[in-house]
């Protein structure tokens, strides 16, 4: 046998927080948010410690920039390539026999030039990019400082070589020997030695310019944050991210989180368990509702801590869409108050985040007070946007007076917003098919007369489509008497007995005058036609996937309560025997909440009513009275949340609207004829 698993509540709410902590930002902030040249919004700051000023990255950049200006690059120069190149050209001539005039020209020159020194093309114009006038060059391990243009590039080399050949000898020959092949950089760039001393020179810039002791005044409200001070609030900023990136603070921060998420989670909790008990005991619904600040909680965290998208793009008001539909208005709002705390604890500007989220939580709620419609969480979507633009100019005047210093940006952030929460009744339709909710769009839906099943109930049973309609009514104004909910027993009424299409004769509101399919049989077997419309009525719903809210009106609308007509007769006719009553007995259950004890008290009055003899205040309130006392003497209302007091106003309404239903009408009289003139 297979044991199900009953799992405490406070379970879910425990791994909501947990699932938050762990994926909040681990990033120390900065609690305030600043911008240079415009006022400081919050409360006088004081030093904390002691800590320097530390420099804006321009004006360190700035100061490279200068440094690397005088800077000179290191370059080595090659005594060994000279001696090779010329002892090769040298070789090369009398091996081809090339005049000695010649060659004592070129190996003259050659020493000449690589005395000087040769570069290559490419260090040159790296030289001439990087605007270096001089540059280090190191022979015999000491450097000394050369004009860059004292150097030669090869080609400039070759060309010398015949620039300057001497009048009596003919360039043409020195063409013939391929100098450019003994021409050779011998001032080479030396990169290791070049970023030793550029780092060096690095490293002795100073970071910082002055400091700021503990205790010292910083800036106050209202004040303007200056360039000197943004520096400070800057290097402020700086070395407390830099004190919070140890471990222990790191340990300290996670605990803090920790704090503060579990108290405003198990403050929903309380609240739920206190005032939604029905909802706190219903697995279905808690883990909806935390579900559903939860995943906008770990979003909000992700799009933080990696910077994938703004904050302000997060459709927040989707959470509070969904709660509204399915639970009810003050739960939306609380969910969305934690749900807006939770996040706040992670974004950089968490006033102006709470500031922005909580009327757009005021709206979602405002616009979505009688759901009926699709079309009204598109409407929704709008009253957000419209309260997002609103909201956020008013802030910006508030704090800094100026038209132009709103931030046009925020408003395509808002518009991306609005695009989300337009798909929210996606989410709506999602939800009731994998929470098996119903919302109240549903519910009109299934309450629409031409739908198929309404339809064939019409044609197969009229009288019991005619029944199911007053019971609708009269149970809708009784719902909306005592604060239930009317959509939903409204539409329960419209389905509670579609089981009698099965055998519509057998039930007195679709019979003929002088017709009685219940003759010839037994007490007993005309009883079990009775009841099984119950279970047929359930076998028809789930063939047309009615949801399980409205089978439950089925099942629940007789309860455990007899079929009295038949009972009461056998029991008359057989008073010595003993009666089994579960021969006469509905298979319930009783009722459960308001909605369907609603339904069980119109049902029975609303049948009942048709078989008064006479329509008076007196008589109709004497059947009503009797009725739901007897059923509430026979405990079909023990598991309902309904009191004494909202039972006796629902006789009221009911007796107020059969009397409507069944007034005395006036007799209109007849026209008399006049006799014809002759």
């Amino acid at each position: 046998m297979k044991h199900k698993i009953n799992i405490p509540a406070p379970f879910y709410f425990i791994v909501a927080i947990l699932l938050i902590t762990y994926i909040a930002p681990r990033d120390s902030k900065f609690k305030y948010s600043y911008v240079e040249g415009r006022p400081w919004k919050y409360g006088l700051l004081t030093a904390p410690s002691d800590f320097p000023i530390y420099k804006p990255d321009k004006q360190i950049e700035a100061e490279k920039d200068s440094l690397m200006r005088d800077f000179q690059p290191y370059y080595m120069f090659d005594s060994v390539a000279s001696t090779k190149a010329i002892t090769q050209f040298v070789r090369d001539a009398e091996a081809n026999s090339v005049q000695p005039a010649y060659i004592n020209y070129v190996r003259s020159k050659l020493s000449e030039i690589y005395k000087a020194g040769i570069i290559s093309i490419n260090d040159f114009e790296q030289i001439n990019k990087s605007n270096h006038k001089q540059i280090k060059l190191l022979s015999d391990n000491v450097a000394a400082t050369r004009e860059v243009s004292s150097f030669r590039t090869s080609r400039r080399a070759y060309e010398i070589l015949l620039e300057e050949i001497p009048s009596q000898m003919d360039v043409r020959i020195l063409k013939t020997m391929n100098l450019d092949n003994y021409v050779t950089a011998n001032v080479v760039y030396d990169e290791e030695r070049t970023e030793k001393f550029r780092n060096e020179m690095v490293q002795h810039i100073a970071l910082a310019e002055g400091m700021v002791q503990a205790g010292e005044r910083i800036i106050d409200r209202g004040e303007i944050v200056d360039g000197h001070v943004f520096n400070i609030l800057n290097s402020l900023k700086k070395i407390t991210e830099e004190k919070e990136e140890s471990r222990a603070t790191q340990n300290w921060l996670i605990l803090g989180q920790l704090i503060m998420v579990a108290i405003l989670i198990m403050a929903l909790m309380v609240y739920l368990k206190l005032f939604r008990p029905r909802e706190y005991n219903d697995k279905r619904n808690t883990i909806f509702i935390l579900l559903s600040i939860t995943v906008f909680c770990l979003l909000t965290g992700v799009a933080v801590d990696y910077k994938l998208l703004h904050v302000f793009v997060i459709p927040f008001a989707i959470p509070t869409i969904l709660i509204r539909t399915f639970i009810d208005s003050r739960t939306a709002m609380v969910s969305h108050t934690i749900m807006i705390l939770v996040c706040a604890l992670m974004v950089p500007f968490p006033s102006e985040f709470i500031l922005l989220q909580i009327p757009v939580g005021y709206a979602c709620i405002f616009g979505l007070k009688d759901l009926a419609e699709r079309s009204q969480l598109i409407r929704c979507s709008f009253f957000i946007l419209l309260t997002y633009a609103l909201v956020y100019t008013g802030i910006v005047l508030w704090q800094d007076g100026d038209i132009l210093q709103v931030n046009w940006k925020m408003f395509l952030y808002f518009l991306i917003n609005f695009v989300f929460v337009m798909f929210s009744y996606l989410l709506v339709y999602m939800c009731e098919k994998v929470f098996g909710f119903i919302s109240g769009v549903s519910m009109v839906e299934l309450s629409n007369i031409n739908k198929p099943l309404l339809l064939k109930l019409s044609e197969t049973a009229p009288g019991t489509f005619q029944h199911s309609m007053q019971v609708a009514n009269l149970a809708a104004a009784a719902a909306t008497g005592i604060g239930a909910n009317a959509s939903l027993v409204r539409t329960g009424a419209m389905y509670h007995d579609i089981g009698k299409m099965i055998e519509p004769a057998f039930f007195t509101e679709n019979q003929s005058p002088g017709m009685n399919p219940h003759k010839g049989l037994s007490y007993k077997e005309s009883a079990k036609i009775i009841i099984s419309h119950v279970p047929e009525g359930v076998k028809i719903a789930k063939s047309y996937n009615l949801p399980e809210q409205i089978i439950a009106f089925i099942t629940t609308h007789h309860g455990k309560g007899k079929a009295k007509y038949f009972y009461n007769s056998y029991k008359n006719e057989h008073p010595d025997e003993e009666v089994d009553p579960k021969d006469f007995t509905y298979p319930g259950p009783n009722p459960f909440s308001k909605e369907t004890a609603i339904l069980m008290m119109a049902d029975t009055v609303e049948a009942a009513s048709r078989s008064l003899p006479e329509y008076t205040e007196k008589s109709i309130s004497a059947l009503i009275n009797r009725l739901i006392d007897s059923q509430v003497e026979d405990g079909l209302f023990r598991n309902a949340p309904i009191t004494f007091k909202e039972i006796e106003k629902i006789k009221g309404i009911f007796s107020d609207k059969l009397k409507t239903i069944y007034h005395t009408r006036i007799a209109y009289p007849e026209l008399k004829k006049e006799e014809k003139e002759i």
